[in-house]
């Protein structure tokens, strides 16, 4: 009598291992990209506050800078704290200082965001609205947020 075999075989469980294996290699990179790119929209996400408040400001001061660059100066046009926040994802406060014609927002993101520099530089553009540019040469989130516009 004849006895039919059951079971996998040791070359079919290692082509099963080297397969995971493989798309184990691809997967886990991306993974670690859309992490850090989430972690980069939440830090970005709380400067709206100093955002909106800086277009309110900027607005009202005939896109002078000068008048918008402290806590004090921003608390008059809606921004409700009383320090700069500090993001999350963030080693301290961001920090606000007059550049040319525009306020400059700038902060260092924590190890979890690979320690990366946002430096935008915020101004009113014709149409009413801020923009803020990322400046070339110390902004270094490059592929985590696309494009120039922080």
């Amino acid at each position: 009598m004849k006895r039919v075999q059951q079971g996998f075989t040791l070359i079919e469980l290692m082509i099963v291992v080297a397969i995971i294996g493989i798309l184990a290699a691809v997967a886990l990179p991306a993974y670690q990209d859309y992490a850090i790119k989430s972690k980069w929209a939440a830090n970005l996400a709380e400067l709206e506050g100093v955002k909106t408040a800086l277009k309110v400001c900027m607005n009202e001061q005939g896109g002078d800078p000068n008048s918008c660059d402290t806590v004090a100066e921003l608390a008059n046009y809606g921004f409700a704290g009383t320090v700069l926040p500090t993001p999350k994802y963030g080693t301290a406060a961001v920090g606000a200082s007059v550049a040319g014609s525009a306020v400059r927002l700038a902060f260092t993101g924590t190890t979890d965001v690979k320690s990366l520099v946002y430096t935008a530089d915020c101004q009113i553009n014709t149409g009413g609205n801020i923009v803020c540019e990322a400046v070339a040469g110390t902004d270094t989130l490059g592929n985590y947020v696309k494009g120039t516009g922080r």
